[in-house]
């Protein structure tokens, strides 16, 4: 979890192909009206959000009964989205950076709809996972995603 250009995408790559888990890009659960809005530069409203985060859940579901392990990689910026897909089992990984490190990722990515100039509108929501919550930060500051991969994979002891 984290704002857009964190590093999600790319250290849950890393992720799956070491370790053959799912993956499922929680941008791909988006209907077409949130990806239009997104890439107009429309922040998303929490409405809009619930279906999406319904959809995410449901696969999440297939997940645990089936028994698979997996990795999604989804925004969840705020705590009630996280309690939308919390279930046993499931860990959050905070994707933590600063707006700088962020905007400096963000800045080199290429063909996605989400536009820079939303990213402040990411931070003003964002609520950092708390004591409450079963989760691990990785610091976006680290040396290359193959490395983030390896924190994470250390953390939830991969």
């Amino acid at each position: 979890m984290g704002v857009c250009g964190c590093g999600k995408s790319t250290v849950a790559a890393h992720l799956t192909e070491r370790y053959g888990l799912k993956y499922a890009e929680a941008d791909d659960f988006h209907p077409q009206a949130n990806i239009d809005k997104m890439a107009a530069g429309i922040p998303l409203t929490d409405e809009d959000r619930w279906p999406w985060l319904d959809t995410l859940a449901s696969w999440i579901d297939e997940r645990v009964a089936a028994g698979e392990s997996a990795v999604v990689t989804c925004s969840a910026l705020k705590k009630v989205y996280r309690d939308k897909l919390r279930r046993p089992g499931v860990v959050f990984v905070y994707m933590q950076g600063t707006f700088d490190e962020v905007m400096e990722r963000l800045s080199h990515r290429e063909g996605h709809f989400m536009k820079p100039s939303m990213l402040q509108s990411q931070f003003d929501i964002l609520e950092e996972p708390g004591d409450d919550e079963v989760h691990v930060n990785v610091h976006i500051g680290l040396a290359d995603p193959d490395q983030e991969a390896m924190a994470v994979a250390g953390a939830l002891n991969l």
